[in-house]
């Protein structure tokens, strides 16, 4: 398996802010990321122990994280893993810093890299350093090598490991294989044949408008896939600098908002998802996340719909975007609740689960023996769409790591959709969305 060559821009510096709140006497006596309180690796337990896992997980692959944690469950003596659905990624958020200003934080939580960072200037999430590299408990080296670069690597700020990588996903672009064949195409590898083939495949069937491209509802939230391909750049985490409003970040907007306007492409609109209007025929190609392949698949199945997937087209190059969360532990816990937490990811990311939870949910496996298992392999061979997100490891990348991402993409994606609805042009989207980015950014 070749090994993702992304290089990891610039790490963070670390900010040393005061923590949420004021530490009752317990909260004193647990330990800490800051090394002012034991800290201790502990590497046993002789009592029982509960711990909370927040999550925002739901359907298919909150029933695959249940599996797995009731495994682990039941492999240990003295450790339970208890799960709390948080509901969206976005209530997650909002549900952790509410709970860190009340004290009442949980062990363990999904969280992306940018979140990370938040939580990193407030102290609030623990060095897991100690637990990777012990000699007893910890990742060999060639252990710690088997997990795929980029994603351990965007665990690392300032050369310590504050998480591990859980759900991964990338973008894919699924294609009704039985509209293609019927109009004689191929399936498109770049912008120009995407473009053409859409026109080609927007058409009326019986008595409905079947349109060529169809994009998330997000996908001005997601718009670093578009300008990442034309050659640009999104934001420069080295510099700090938003470079969207750029000739590049210019063609992609022309090159996305040309085809909306034309009426060969749409958005998922009131279906929310197009993993929806996809599976009812309703459009030709569909550029989503690879976690949407179990979305996809039945409902395709029980409308007949013969569909497949392959890598993104290119523009000037190819680009797909890595995205997914990590799991961390909050430095509000016990050095025994740190150990426990510790045991559950090193079970959660195993090469067989990360396997398993691949071949479940559609993201993919974080660990290289895991890509090259004898079991993986022949699920990929006969479920080939599994096996498409990891083609693009070559091409792929991340969202920067800063404090506040998530509220400067969507403040840029409220300018970016002005665009779409025709309310304003390419040039003014672009300027206003420099500025709704610098705004963002002075906060």
């Amino acid at each position: 398996m070749k090994k993702f060559l992304l290089t990891m821009l610039t790490l963070f510096a670390v900010l040393t802010l005061a923590a949420c709140g004021s530490n009752s006497d317990k909260e004193e006596n647990k330990s800490s990321g800051s090394n002012e309180k034991s800290g201790e690796v502990v590497t046993s337990l002789d009592k029982d122990i509960e711990i909370e896992f927040w999550h925002a997980m739901s359907g298919g692959h909150e029933e695959a994280l249940e599996k797995i944690t009731n495994d682990f469950n039941e492999s240990q003596e003295h450790i339970t893993v208890k799960l709390v659905n948080q509901g969206s990624y976005s209530d997650l958020s909002t549900k952790i810093m509410a709970a860190a200003k009340a004290n009442t934080l949980p062990v363990l939580t999904q969280a992306y890299e940018d979140w990370m960072t938040e939580y990193l200037e407030n102290d609030l999430i623990k060095d897991l350093t100690p637990y990777v590299t012990h000699k007893e408990i910890g990742f060999s080296e060639d252990e710690l090598n088997d997990i795929v670069d980029v994603f351990r690597d965007a665990n690392i700020w300032d050369g310590k490991y504050y998480g591990m990588p859980f759900n991964k996903s990338t973008k894919l672009m699924f294609y009704n294989v039985d509209y293609l064949e019927d109009a004689g195409l191929e399936v498109p590898t770049t912008w120009e044949e995407l473009r053409e083939a859409s026109e080609k495949l927007t058409f009326e069937k019986d008595g409905r408008k079947v349109v060529g491209l169809g994009l998330e509802n997000s996908v001005t939230l997601e718009f670093n896939q578009w300008v990442h391909q034309a050659g640009g750049v999104y934001f420069d985490e080295a510099t700090g600098e938003f470079k969207l409003n750029s000739p590049e970040g210019k063609e992609a907007l022309e090159f996305v908002n040309g085809m909306i306007q034309d009426g060969i492409a749409r958005t998922a609109g009131e279906d929310g998802y197009m993993s929806g209007p996809f599976a009812r025929g309703d459009v030709a190609f569909y550029i989503g996340s690879s976690a949407g392949i179990p979305y996809v698949a039945e409902p395709a199945a029980e409308n007949g719909i013969n569909w497949s997937a392959a890598v993104l087209p290119a523009g000037k190059k190819a680009a797909a975007p890595f995205a997914g969360t990590n799991v961390a532990v909050f430095s509000s816990a016990t050095d025994e609740e740190v150990y426990a937490a510790w045991e559950y990811i090193k079970f959660l990311i195993n090469a067989d689960n990360t396997a398993y939870w691949a071949m479940q949910t559609g993201y993919l496996p974080v660990r290289y023996s895991a890509l090259e298992s004898d079991a993986w392999l022949q699920y990929i061979e006969e479920n080939p769409v599994y096996g498409v997100g990891q083609q693009q490891f070559e091409a792929g990348f991340l969202d920067p790591r800063i404090k506040g991402a998530y509220g400067l993409k969507n403040a840029v994606a409220k300018e970016l959709d002005r665009v779409l609805l025709g309310e304003i042009s390419v040039e003014e989207g672009l300027e206003n969305a420099e500025k709704a980015a610098e705004r963002e950014l002075g906060k």
